[in-house]
């Protein structure tokens, strides 16, 4: 089973002159879209009794996603209220006092032996105590599985620089998949090319830095050559949950092909990478094409014109 641990929220997307509740965050669009493509998923991350608590453990039991280990809490939900400038997301968070927020390293369950893969990333590593919670966890299991990293960088929800810095230095070290956007190189590597980045962030031990770039398509950087996909052409509705469908395709991809393990990580071949790109931006496009993190059934993606 692939574990997804990070922050679920709903996002208040604009429709009119009014906003329309939908069930997100990075790292829970990630679960939602691995179910949905058929991989045995886990979520873990406090989820509220509010009804908006109710509203995300639906979309989750729809897709067959394991919520076991979430515990519940009498915390509120973190909202996200979504502003779209050419079909591009940005947001602001409330989230002070939120169940998710509040996930201390203590409230950390054991983790089963049938989970395989964990993947991390999003707000949830940027605040105490959860992203407190976060790195523990992976400093837990992380010699028993591959770990995924997603930092899905949002400056304005940073409060100190420095201790977040050290953070994703730290997680950096320790997770075997990285994936970064545009904006997140941006931020972490000002002045850096994308080349440049990744060579850094792969001395330091993961074995892939996935770069995505919207129609630029994605690529991969790793011991061999650079691998790359082209981007499906579709229309766009909005942004919302393209990369952290990307992130599910990579994941759904490796572990169909065997080498989502400790083992299979260390002896990553081009085919099963160049895999993971397609099938990461295929997701993404369907994602893409429809309003809100809308990630694609098993079904839809086999319907996709190749």
């Amino acid at each position: 089973m692939i574990l997804c641990a990070g922050e679920s929220l709903i996002d208040m997307v604009p429709e009119g002159a009014n906003y329309r509740p939908l069930p997100g965050g990075a790292v829970y669009n990630t679960a939602i879209a691995l179910g949905r493509m058929g991989a045995q998923a886990g979520y873990l991350w406090p989820i509220s009794r509010d009804g908006f608590g109710d509203m995300l453990l639906r979309p989750l039991a729809e897709a067959g996603v394991d919520t076991g280990l979430c515990p519940r809490s009498d915390r509120l939900t973190t909202l996200a209220f979504v502003t779209l400038t050419g079909g591009e997301a940005r947001y602001s968070f409330y989230d002070e006092g939120s169940a998710g927020r509040m996930f201390a390293p203590g409230a950390l369950p054991d983790i089963p032996d049938d989970v395989s893969a964990l993947f991390i990333g999003g707000i949830s590593l940027v605040p105490d105590p959860c992203g407190s919670a976060v790195e523990v966890l992976v400093e837990r299991v992380r010699h028993r599985m591959p770990v995924m990293l997603d930092p899905n960088i949002r400056p304005f929800f940073i409060a100190d620089e420095a201790a977040y810095r050290a953070r994703l230095d730290r997680l950096i070290g320790m997770a075997d998949l990285v994936k970064l956007s545009g904006d997140d190189l941006e931020w972490l590597m000002p002045g850096a090319s994308f080349e440049e980045a990744a060579a850094a962030i792969l001395d330091r031990g993961p074995r892939v830095v996935f770069q995505t770039g919207g129609s630029a398509g994605a690529r991969a950087h790793w011991s061999g050559a650079p691998l790359a996909a082209q981007a499906v052409r579709v229309e766009v509705a909005d942004t919302i949950g393209a990369g952290d469908t990307f992130n599910a395709g990579v994941l759904a991809a490796l572990d169909r092909a065997g080498v989502l393990t400790r083992e299979g990580i260390q002896r990553l071949t081009p085919e099963a990478i160049a895999a993971a790109l397609a099938l990461g931006t295929r997701a993404a496009a369907i994602t893409v094409s429809r309003p809100g993190a809308n990630p694609p059934w098993a079904h839809e993606l086999a319907a996709l014109p190749s």
